[in-house]
């Protein structure tokens, strides 16, 4: 702690790494660049303290104002953005037109109040029945199985899938307290029972989750229709020396004919 005289009186700052790192007296946290009044018993008698809690990037020290600072730290909750990345796009945000930022944020809002789940495959959608759903070229007769629509998005842009999809939701994991009652492979079971498609494939990726669920639902399916799964190996342009045990002997397995 160190205290600096600033015109207005005298400011104490607190070096803290986290928003909940320090807390008041009083038990209640205060986020990046909050000012609060406290009362030191010694001091009491002499001034009241000015208390802003600030953040140390490297060797430089800044304060953020209550604004900036809120931004900041809603900003560090999205995935793969860390404390400076957000520090960086909100000063950005705050160089931008009012136009853009308000269009940004109405954005935001739109895409929350609008975008639900398909009611027949569950992929993101704005619409009751998504747009590949209700597309009548797609192939009826196969059904490709993904644990979310991110792994959808990814096989669309290959442009080899032509027939419908089912997202489950995720993949089941008993120490997160997903099973398969969090999931929709009851909705998939009764789609298959009632359009019986000639094959379901299974595009799940191969980790202890992921293969957990692949032998699930394999189970489950094969009394009612083909069941196959994508195959899994060496990447375009890999060499075979850097190539791990596992993924050699996935590549050996789903070896074919040379055409």
């Amino acid at each position: 702690m160190k205290s600096v005289l600033l015109k207005g009186g005298r400011f104490l700052f607190f070096h803290s790494l986290k928003a909940t790192d320090y807390q008041l007296r009083a038990g209640r946290p205060r986020p990046y660049g909050s000012l609060c009044f406290l009362k030191f018993p010694v001091l009491s008698s002499l001034f009241p303290l000015k208390i802003v809690i600030v953040r140390t990037f490297g060797d430089k020290t800044t304060v953020y104002a209550r604004p900036l600072a809120r931004l900041i730290e809603q900003l560090q909750r999205l995935p793969g953005v860390g404390p400076k990345t957000a520090q960086r796009l909100a000063l950005h945000i705050l160089k931008r037109p009012e136009t853009e930022v308000e269009a940004l944020a109405q954005a935001l809002i739109d895409a929350k109040k609008q975008i639900g789940l398909c009611s027949v495959c569950f992929h993101l959608s704005s619409e009751p029945v998504c747009e590949i759903c209700r597309n009548s070229t797609r192939d009826n007769s196969t059904i490709c199985v993904v644990a979310d629509s991110r792994d959808l998005i990814a096989l669309e842009k290959t442009r080899e899938y032509k027939g419908k999809y089912h997202v489950l939701g995720g993949v089941i994991s008993p120490i997160d307290g997903i099973g398969p009652e969090q999931l929709t492979i009851h909705a998939l079971l009764r789609r298959v029972s009632q359009h019986s498609p000639e094959e379901v494939i299974l595009a799940i990726s191969p980790s202890v989750e992921g293969e957990t669920t692949t032998l699930y639902l394999g189970q489950l399916l094969k009394p009612f229709t083909k069941v196959t799964r994508i195959a899994f190996g060496l990447p375009v342009g890999g060499d075979l020396e850097y190539a791990d045990e596992v993924t050699l002997a996935r590549a050996m397995e789903g070896r074919r004919e040379l055409d």
